[in-house]
């Protein structure tokens, strides 16, 4: 029952509407502590919920592990799960959700960045009748302009190739029902990009403007470079990068056709070239040959990504809990 998983506060908790909160935590023990003062602040100035926090320690090389042992001995509204390596944000998410056991649950990251004293503006979302209430986000602060170009580009692409399935500038802080979290939960592939599966499985969402401060400690994991690398997804048996540098070449290519086109149409211009039509003839040729390999790279992704599922590997691995059955 409903208790019996809650532990010491399951009568208390079985007359009010749970809301559970789920943050995948990667070496963030600069944040840890405050993190949990302000949660707290806030579940206690809204009594009338009952509250269970799930930490997912996301593999940390820092002593994470430690300090949540700390929080979760003080309060035990506080739970905490540690995976047996950093399965990512999308891995730590779908390991508190699965050991979620609110009416409602609220994803948030753990360096502060969207303030937990938001949550309240969530759940009077939620208690008008919205099940997918995500933080849209109108300001970006302590980012650099290279990410936020880079965010720009990203949500430009998705809406250009998915629709309206990846909600621009729709954040992974958000509150979601419980058949909405459950219904993303069915959802097996490997592959997972959280916003885009909460877009997917439909149901009625609002979105609630969030300015995004800047981290409150620790240093940011989500360099360009690693973010970069979420979109590749591999190595031969463990991810796919060999088919994505066949893409790559395509590009690569594609720009030195164009390099070398504009280099004949100047030569032609001015200085001519050895016979006619020398310039048109390479140029063609550079172009055909990056399509061809672009094409193959666009072929080689999605059989990369038939090779991911077909593992059916777990999303994650539980290493270890504290306050959890």
């Amino acid at each position: 029952t409903l208790g019996r998983r809650l532990g010491l506060h399951g009568k208390i908790l079985m007359s009010k509407r749970l809301i559970s909160v789920v943050i995948p935590a990667y070496n963030e023990e600069a944040c840890l502590l405050e993190l949990a003062s302000r949660l707290t602040a806030v579940m206690d100035a809204n009594d009338n919920f009952g509250w269970e926090v799930i930490v997912v320690e996301n593999g940390s090389s820092d002593s994470s592990w430690s300090v949540l042992g700390e929080i979760c001995r003080g309060d035990d509204r506080f739970r905490a799960i540690q995976l047996s390596r950093n399965f990512r944000a999308a891995g730590g998410i779908t390991a508190g959700l699965t050991h979620a056991s609110g009416d409602a649950c609220v994803i948030m990251m753990a360096d502060l960045q969207e303030p937990p004293e938001l949550i309240p503006q969530l759940i009077e979302k939620w208690q008008q009748g919205f099940e997918n209430v995500y933080g849209l986000v109108t300001r970006r602060g302590g980012t650099g302009p290279v990410r936020r170009l880079n965010s720009r580009i990203f949500y430009w692409l998705a809406k250009k190739l998915t629709g309206e399935t990846i909600t621009p500038n729709a954040s992974d802080f958000r509150l979601v029902d419980r058949k909405v979290y459950e219904a993303v939960l069915s959802l097996n592939e490997s592959n997972r990009f959280v916003r885009g599966l909460f877009s997917w499985v439909g149901f009625s969402s609002i979105g609630v403007p969030v300015e995004r401060e800047a981290r409150f400690g620790g240093v940011s994991n989500a360099h360009t470079l690693k973010v970069l690398q979420l979109a590749i997804n591999g190595i031969l048996a463990h991810t796919v990068v060999p088919l994505r540098l066949v893409t790559f070449t395509g590009f690569v290519s594609a720009i030195l056709a164009m390099a070398v086109l504009g280099w004949f149409s100047y030569m032609f211009i001015f200085n001519g070239v050895p016979f006619d039509g020398f310039g048109t003839i390479v140029g063609l040729n550079l172009l055909g040959f990056s399509i061809l390999t672009l094409a193959l790279g666009v072929i080689g992704e999605y059989l990369g990504l038939n090779y991911e599922e077909s593992k059916n590997r777990p999303h994650f691995i539980v290493r270890d809990s504290m306050g959890l059955d």
